[in-house]
C-alpha cells in the first residue's frame, strides 16, 4: 500500500534546529515559522521523495499509512503510541507554544524505563527542567502537586513523576489534542496519504 516511509531511528525531534540535506542536494538553511511550512519541510527530510523512489539507507522503516494516521484520532493514547504522531503532535504543540507537554511526558515515560541506580540524576534533571518554579520549560502544575513532586524527586522511585504526568497528559488530552485533530496540518496530512493510497 502507497505511504510514506520513516525511518524508524529518525523519527525523534522535530526542532527544526538540525538542517536536513534534501534528495537534491539542496540545504534546507533557513528555519520556518508557520507550523504548516515546518510540517512540510519535516516531511521533505523525513520522507525520501516516493515520486523518486528514493528509500532510506536504513532497512528498518515504518511505514505511515492513512489508516495509522487515522487511529491517531481515536484517542491521545493511539497518537502517543506512535512514534511519527509523537514527531507531528509535538511539532503542533510547537506552534501553539505547549511542547512542554509533550516533551515531560516523554521525559516521564523513558524515567520510567530508567535503571534503579539512574534514577537520582534523571529525576534531578527532569525536575529541574520541568517542574521547579523558574524551570525553562515549566508545565502547568498546581502549587501543591509542584511541592509534592519536588519531595517525590529528592528521594527518586520510579513513580516519582507519574502523578504530574497524569496532569500534564489530561491537559493535553482536553485542551491540545482537540485542536491538533481539527487543525489544517493533521487533516491535510490525512487527506494526503488518503490520495496517495487510492492512487
Amino acid at each position: 500500500m502507497p505511504g510514506f516511509f520513516f525511518s524508524h531511528n529518525n523519527v525523534t525531534e522535530l526542532s527544526g534546529k538540525e538542517d536536513c540535506k534534501l534528495a537534491e542536494g539542496k540545504v534546507h538553511k533557513k528555519k520556518q515559522k508557520a507550523f504548516g511550512a515546518d510540517l512540510k519541510s519535516y516531511l521533505k527530510c523525513m520522507v525520501p521523495h516516493i515520486e523518486s523512489g528514493i528509500k532510506t539507507s536504513n532497512s528498518r522503516n515504518v511505514m505511515l499509512s492513512a489508516e495509522e494516521v487515522i487511529q491517531w484520532s481515536q484517542s491521545l493514547e493511539k497518537l502517543l503510541a506512535s512514534q511519527s504522531g509523537q514527531g507531528v503532535f509535538r511539532e503542533f504543540l510547537k506552534s501553539e507554544f505547549s511542547e512542554e507537554n509533550i516533551e515531560f511526558w516523554l521525559a516521564c515515560e523513558d524515567y520510567k524505563r530508567t535503571k534503579s541506580d539512574h534514577l537520582h540524576g534523571k529525576a534531578e534533571r527532569i525536575y529541574e527542567e520541568f517542574v521547579q518554579t523558574d524551570a525553562v520549560k515549566q508545565i502547568n502544575i498546581d502549587y501543591q502537586m509542584r511541592e509534592a513532586t519536588a519531595k517525590k524527586a529528592q528521594d527518586p522511585t520510579h513513580s516519582s513523576f507519574d502523578e504530574a504526568q497524569k496532569t500534564v497528559y489530561v491537559l493535553m488530552e482536553r485542551d491540545s489534542y482537540p485542536r491538533f485533530l481539527k487543525s489544517k496540518s493533521y487533516l491535510n496530512l490525512l487527506n494526503q496519504l488518503q490520495t496517495n493510497t487510492s492512487k
